[in-house]
């Protein structure tokens, strides 16, 4: 009797559990339906793989630490916690193959929340590879619990939308940048700048912000092209652009007004410093040699600052940079103007 009873006690128990399996699994994929809907209604990269974040650690309680896609440039980084940046660092560079650091970019830290409450063990990480069109990318996370075949299932399920809607976006991204970028230079063109200008200035005046800007232009470019040829000249404003955009901020905006004439803008930037700012890179301009096809050639550049007044416009500021730039030139070139005083003491001896 009892041995009939344990036999009827394991099949109620096994139906049991094949029902409930059953019934998580369909709630799993229920929710896994909203979230991949969610997941392509985003409208940037940043929103996709935080939706994507979201959706593994509410099914599967996988905790998200890095979302990392391969550019062009070298590796976008979506880390969190950021205290793990220099653990898992190597990592990335060892996954994809990159020799320098500097060819990491942090594009937004912390995309999911903060710390944990409790110190991880990095050997528990396990990574996935995502190989869509325009997007090269690998996802490191931290599951809560042992990883099975069905978890698999659900894990490439949400990695192969997710992919696909990163690649969407990225080819958006691609065509939106192609119509904003000067395609020889590799910066912003006129029409993007004045976007990004007319917004500084809003903000400028919204917060009572300090705002520069300062226009360069390289000295006797048209001799250059006469004597080198056009093509050492596409290679000197590349260079150029190059050195300017290592050597600026990060929120700083760097655009090519007009030949060989370019429009650096300064958020929160006083007009002394952007002085200061401008004579570094005249600087370095002044003492680069551009190796081309045609040899090694030295240039020059001017530069004219200008600062935000309250109820100054748009029209208004570039035109104080181009007055000062013009200043520059007729002043004997390679300069800044306005320029820097400097005032020198001399020490007089006691008597």
């Amino acid at each position: 009797m009892k041995r009939q009873f344990a036999l009827i006690s394991k099949r109620v128990s096994d139906v049991l559990s094949v029902f409930l399996n059953v019934s998580v699994r369909q709630s799993d994929h229920t929710r896994l339906s909203r979230y991949i809907i969610a997941l392509n209604q985003k409208k940037s990269s940043e929103d996709i793989i935080a939706e994507a974040a979201d959706c593994l650690k509410h099914i599967l309680g996988y905790r998200v630490f890095a979302f990392v896609i391969k550019t062009e440039k070298g590796l976008e980084v979506w880390l969190d916690p950021k205290a793990y940046k220099d653990t898992l660092e190597p990592l990335f560079m060892e996954d994809f193959e990159i020799s320098r650091i500097q060819e990491i970019s942090y594009t937004n830290q912390g995309f999911q929340g903060g710390m944990p409450r409790k110190n991880v063990s990095m050997k528990s990480l396990v990574s996935y590879d995502l190989f869509e069109e325009h997007c090269r990318a690998k996802i490191y996370m931290l599951p809560k619990t042992i990883i099975t075949d069905y978890h698999e299932e659900l894990v490439n399920i949400i990695l192969k939308s997710t992919g696909v809607a990163i690649s969407r976006q990225r080819k958006i991204e691609q065509l939106t940048n192609a119509a904003a970028v000067d395609p020889l230079t590799g910066c912003y063109n006129r029409r993007e700048l004045e976007k990004h200008l007319q917004r500084c200035i809003s903000s400028a005046e919204r917060n009572r912000r300090n705002l520069s800007i300062f226009m360069f232009d390289i000295d006797h470019f048209k001799r250059v092209n006469d004597t080198y040829g056009h093509q050492a000249g596409d290679t000197v404003l590349k260079e150029i652009t190059r050195l300017v955009q290592q050597n600026i901020r990060t929120e700083d905006i760097l655009a090519r007004f007009g030949g060989e004439e370019f429009l650096v803008v300064l958020p929160g930037t006083g007009r002394h410093e952007a002085m200061e700012m401008a004579d570094r890179l005249r600087q370095k301009i002044s003492t680069k040699w551009i190796k081309t096809q045609e040899g090694h050639i030295r240039i020059t550049a001017s530069f004219g600052v200008a600062a935000y007044k309250p109820r100054t416009d748009m029209a208004q500021l570039v035109k104080s940079a181009d007055t000062m730039l013009y200043k520059a030139k007729l002043a004997g070139r390679n300069l800044v103007m306005p320029g820097l005083i400097k005032i020198c003491t001399k020490a007089t001896s006691g008597t």
